[in-house]
């Protein structure tokens, strides 16, 4: 893969866009490109076919720097966690059935799983036997809400890998493109094997 942030972020939306985990408009990708800003999808396209001129640079507050085009309103919640975690390097923000639905089904402040290999696909995690928690936000139109309740739940301890907000979907990271790519697929599989077990009626 590319180190280049545009070709990083196409290649991302081609690629989920082909496994239907943002369907319409949905969602939104972005890569740190300094200690200061990030380059991120544009409002309202379609991100199984950006293009270069679809992408704009913003700085750590969500203005946009240099262009006219309009961020997402979901470009607080990135800039918020490249603030929280300088180690953060891309964000994939997705909208999949299954995440989806399994944060709806979830009661509480987090989903658990454990007893996968695929957990392993997950940064330090290096057995099945570990439980897997990712933090799942009740969903709101007000994104310095959201932002704000994700800065106080990382004061507790800092959350790793993705988080799922209720009724919306999954925000995926890691200290890369190919890292972020890697967990979003982890979760994605995790959360897949999750609902079809309770579809089959059994404990996860």
């Amino acid at each position: 893969m590319s180190n280049a942030p545009t070709q990083n972020i196409l290649e991302a939306g081609r690629w989920i866009d082909a496994q239907g985990w943002c369907p319409a408009t949905g969602g939104n990708f972005s890569q740190r490109t300094g200690d200061a800003e990030a380059l991120i999808t544009a409002s309202g396209r379609h991100k199984g076919r950006l293009e270069p001129q679809d992408l704009l640079r913003v700085d750590l507050a969500g203005r946009a720097l240099d262009s006219e085009l309009t961020p997402s309103a979901e470009t607080l919640l990135h800039c918020c966690l490249y603030r929280l975690d300088p180690e953060i390097g891309a964000v994939l923000h997705t909208h999949s059935v299954n995440s989806t639905v399994l944060s709806r089904l979830t009661a509480g402040d987090w989903l658990r799983i454990e007893g996968f290999e695929m957990q392993k696909s997950l940064r330090g995690n290096r057995t099945h036997d570990e439980t897997v928690e990712i933090a799942v936000f009740d969903n709101t139109q007000d994104m310095q809400a959201l932002a704000a309740a994700v800065e106080a739940r990382w004061r507790d301890a800092p959350l790793r890998w993705g988080l799922l907000v209720r009724g919306h979907g999954l925000y995926a990271w890691g200290r890369d493109m190919d890292e972020a790519r890697r967990h979003l697929e982890g979760l994605e599989f995790l959360f897949a094997c999750t609902m079809d077990m309770k579809r089959l009626g059994a404990t996860p």
